[in-house]
């Protein structure tokens, strides 16, 4: 399956993240044997105890909720952090990658689905982060794109609007805020479930876990 997926998301330009969480050093070894270099984590604490026992050349992405208090574990190390929804959380970041002399890339988390659980940014609170003092007083953390979560539905024609919804936000932020950056360019959009819609809609960052690693 790791090679369909894979095939099929190189087809549309985009990177596969292989969510790891809960599977054992040997499951994710076996996936990085066959090729896998990036890996998504859901908690900062898995995440610290898995990157000493596998290769060094893993990209970590972390993709769940992110504490501001969690942050430094990951810090000297994180690839790139997917769940940045407020100002604090950045701050943070910034803070403790300057800590290891690290600029560490950031993608802004949008609430696009219909559950209330799912955290997120909606456009006009980011247009006010983009555009507060603070922001612009951060040194070590670069914005690459955005993310989001469409509704865990069976319906593909709201899974398909809620990543349109997703597209159009990256578009406008890039055009308002990101207009002369090369590296503002990911869309991490796109799970097991409805993966290839989110290709269709534009994702660069796919983050699949149970069609590669199977069922936890």
């Amino acid at each position: 399956m790791l090679h369909q997926i894979l095939t099929t998301v190189e087809h549309h330009h985009a990177r596969l993240v292989a969510v790891s969480k809960t599977h054992p050093v040997e499951k994710i070894l076996q996936v990085y044997q066959e090729g896998q270099r990036v890996f998504g984590e859901n908690r900062p604490q898995e995440m610290l105890d898995k990157h000493p026992a596998l290769p060094a050349d893993i990209q970590w992405h972390m993709i769940g909720h992110l504490q501001t208090n969690k942050v430094k574990y990951i810090a000297p190390f994180v690839a790139m952090i997917h769940s940045v929804d407020s100002l604090k959380l950045l701050q943070e970041i910034d803070r403790q990658a300057q800590k290891h002399n690290r600029i560490i890339d950031c993608l802004l988390q949008f609430h696009i689905a219909q559950e209330e659980s799912k955290f997120g940014l909606d456009e006009a609170e980011a247009i006010q982060l983009m555009s507060s003092p603070e922001y612009a007083a951060l040194k070590n953390v670069r914005i690459c794109g955005v993310m989001g979560m469409a509704t865990f539905s069976d319906n593909q024609q709201l899974v398909r609007q809620e990543f349109r919804q997703l597209k159009g936000i990256f578009d406008r932020l890039k055009v308002r805020f990101f207009a002369q950056n090369d590296h503002f360019k990911e869309i991490s959009m796109g799970m097991s479930g409805d993966w290839e819609i989110a290709l269709e809609e534009g994702s660069t960052l796919v983050r699949i876990g149970s069609l590669i690693f199977g069922s936890r």
